[in-house]
């Protein structure tokens, strides 16, 4: 069965494998792209992969309300448990977990991850799903590092990067990680959101095509894709 991917705005994302929906840095509630009201939102699995409100965002309510088990870092596991999350795994940098609907790796991001209230969140990730025999890397909030290279030796089928500068990277250093990573497929993100990031996604793609190998896809809020 194809992988269906939705894209919610800023860095949120539902993937549904056909046997589980994994809702990947839910910011909803406050997100002036987002198409969908968090009480709307069905999950089974939550993926934080810092602790910025623009990222943690509904993950405690929804899985609350879903019986969702939240993925993260150590530190954002056991804040949320003790905001009275019942279901959560931690997981920490360079460890993975096989899931029953695929495996869940997380990997290096260079940001920051405090929490809401000011609690230690660890430190940030970005995350390799593989699913179907499929390899999607979200970098979540990062800013270009070496080590991109090495993700990519895995292979990667679609690659999530941020392209809106002032807390990630931008689009010049985006396109590095692109021809880093060297995926089959890429969506930029993380733009948009609030003036200090707004950038022109599409002129961004049309860089891609001409100087990687990468097939660039710009989504609109609310859209989904099949991988």
């Amino acid at each position: 069965m194809a992988i269906k991917i939705t894209w919610y705005g800023h860095a949120c994302f539902l993937v549904d494998t056909g046997e589980a929906r994994i809702l990947i840095d839910p910011f909803i509630t406050g997100n002036p792209q987002s198409p969908v009201k968090a009480d709307d939102v069905a999950a089974d699995h939550i993926l934080v992969s810092h602790g910025h409100a623009d990222h943690l965002g509904d993950a405690v309510d929804i899985a609350k309300r879903t019986g969702a088990t939240v993925i993260s870092n150590f530190e954002i596991q056991t804040w949320v448990s003790n905001q009275g999350v019942q279901n959560a795994h931690p997981l920490h940098i360079g460890g993975g977990y096989n899931f029953p609907w695929g495996r869940v790796k997380l990997t290096i991001a260079h940001h920051g991850s405090a929490l809401p209230d000011g609690s230690y969140g660890g430190n940030p990730c970005g995350f390799l799903l593989y699913i179907q025999g499929k390899k999607i890397y979200h970098a979540c909030d990062t800013g270009l590092f070496y080590d991109m290279k090495l993700i990519g030796e895995e292979g990667i089928d679609l690659a999530i990067l941020p392209i809106g500068d002032n807390f990630t990277m931008g689009p010049d250093d985006a396109l590095r990680a692109v021809n880093l990573i060297q995926p089959a497929k890429v969506i930029p993100i993380h733009y948009n959101t609030f003036d200090v990031i707004k950038q022109d996604p599409n002129a961004w793609a049309e860089r891609v095509k001409a100087e990687t190998s990468a097939e660039p896809i710009v989504m609109k809020p609310g859209e989904s894709i099949q991988l």
